[in-house]
C-alpha cells in the first residue's frame, strides 16, 4: 500500500468531519445574515417574513446548526442539498446559463457537498457518531 493510500485510509473519516463542519458553518452564515442581520447584508435589509428568501434563511439556519453539530446529519444534508438545487434553478439559472456568470457556483458546490455528506454520513466528530457509540 502506498503512503498516499495509507494517509487517505487514516484521515478520510476525520477530513469528512472537517468538510461537514466547514461547509455547515459557511452555510449557517447565509441563514444568520438573512434572518439575524449578521454579518450585515450589503442591502442593509433582510428578506420579508415568509418570503422565499426568508424560508431559505430559516432552512439554512436550522440545517446549518444540525450539520455543524453532526446531529441528524444525513436528513439535514439531504434537505440542504435539495434547497441548494432549488436555489440554483430558481435564483441563479434564469440569469445566465453559466454558473460563473449567474453567481450560482456556490449553490452548485453546496448542493453536491451536502448530497455527498447525506450519503457518507457525518464522520467521527459528530453527535450522530456519539449517539451510535452510546447504543
Amino acid at each position: 500500500m502506498s503512503a498516499m493510500e495509507t494517509f487517505a485510509l487514516r484521515w478520510a473519516p476525520t477530513l469528512l468531519s472537517v468538510l461537514r463542519i466547514v461547509a455547515a458553518l459557511i452555510f449557517l452564515l447565509h441563514g444568520t445574515q438573512k434572518l439575524l442581520g449578521f454579518p450585515p447584508p450589503a442591502s442593509g435589509v433582510g428578506p420579508a417574513f415568509l418570503s422565499l428568501s426568508w424560508i431559505a434563511g430559516a432552512l439554512e439556519l436550522v440545517l446549518g446548526v444540525l450539520m455543524l453539530l453532526g446531529l441528524f446529519t444525513r436528513p439535514a444534508a439531504f434537505i440542504a442539498s435539495g434547497e441548494m438545487a432549488l436555489a440554483y434553478f430558481i435564483g441563479h439559472a434564469p440569469r445566465n446559463l453559466f454558473p460563473t456568470l449567474n453567481g450560482g457556483d456556490a449553490a452548485i458546490l453546496y448542493c453536491f457537498v451536502f448530497l455527498y455528506i447525506s450519503a457518507t454520513g457525518p464522520g467521527p466528530w459528530s453527535l450522530d457518531a456519539m449517539r451510535r457509540r452510546a447504543l
